[in-house]
């Protein structure tokens, strides 16, 4: 579903949607402390919109080539209900090791190296079902609800199970990190499939890049799926913020002129998937990617 889907390179409107949010923050945003113990400038509410006919949206205000399959690849260990370091490395994620070391592990009941029941595989893959009843696993049913019922509001998938999130004075949480994103809601209109992922906090410099190529890619899998044509990605983040640690790279970003968005498509391979938990970031390929050079070392919170 995706051979005619992006309009020829030359002819995409360069995209300055993530340089503005961004900007915004930086010159709005408010300073706050973070438990990450580096302050943060901070902003509500920033929501983003890319039609994938003009491309897709991998920015191109620093080089993420490298990057992008790592970030695709998480999203599929994710959808396959990885939990623990060992898990995610099967997908190719290496990143996991500092939400899992024996101090945050212990802290909360939890085998070492594992993220817990409460973080983003087992939200998406065995979501606490009442009892005498089996886990759900929400992608399964993402897709044959999709399928069987297009027109339905209802498209909707979370990772966030409360129980586990609680914090505070005699709680512990079943997870080392609360997801910051994954809330997916979906669409299918005139046949053409809209994917709104909201996320409730977003490091905008590091973070989001990957989650939006994540999502975006989450598209392509549903559409290819379901047999719709893969439309628009919606990108709200409700907590946007920039550490203050990463504001050198940030004016650096913000200063670049927009650029055309890439093409990313599925391979041959990837066409004949019939399973959501059997896609893998090898069935993408990207190219027109033509970003500005990449910014080395912006410092990452844990």
């Amino acid at each position: 579903m995706t051979d005619d889907l992006y309009l020829p390179f030359a002819e995409r409107t360069p995209d300055g949607q993530y340089a503005a949010v961004l900007r915004a923050i930086v010159t709005e945003g408010e300073r706050t402390p973070t438990r990450q113990g580096v302050e943060a400038l901070t902003l509500m509410q920033q929501t983003t919109r890319y039609p994938l006919r003009n491309g897709f949206p991998l920015i191109t205000e620093r080089s993420v080539k490298g990057f992008w399959p790592k970030a695709v690849g998480e999203l599929c260990a994710f959808i396959n209900g990885a939990t623990t370091v060992e898990e995610f490395a099967a997908f190719g994620c290496d990143w996991w090791d500092a939400w899992a070391t024996p101090e945050k592990t212990r802290k909360r009941g939890l085998p070492d190296g594992s993220l817990g029941p409460g973080s983003y595989g087992g939200a998406f893959h065995d979501f606490p079902a009442p009892p005498g009843r089996e886990p759900m696993d929400q992608f399964t049913h993402l897709v044959e609800q999709i399928t069987e019922l297009p027109e339905l509001r209802t498209h909707f998938v979370s990772p966030w199970i409360p129980q586990y999130q609680v914090r505070g004075e005699g709680k512990t949480p079943g997870t080392t990190i609360a997801p910051c994103h994954g809330w997916v809601h979906v669409r299918v209109l005139n046949g053409a499939l809209h994917l709104h992922m909201f996320q409730r906090s977003g490091d905008v410099p590091v973070g989001v890049p990957s989650n939006m190529a994540q999502y975006a890619a989450l598209l392509l899998m549903l559409a290819q799926l379901t047999g719709t044509r893969p439309g628009t990605f919606h990108h709200t983040i409700s907590d946007a913020h920039v550490y203050v640690d990463q504001l050198d790279a940030v004016q650096e970003m913000i200063t670049r002129e927009p650029r055309r968005l890439p093409t990313l498509t599925l391979t041959e391979e990837g066409r004949a998937v019939t399973d959501i938990h059997d896609f893998r970031a090898t069935h993408f390929q990207l190219s027109d990617y033509e970003p500005h050079p990449a910014i080395r070392g912006i410092p990452v919170a844990s």
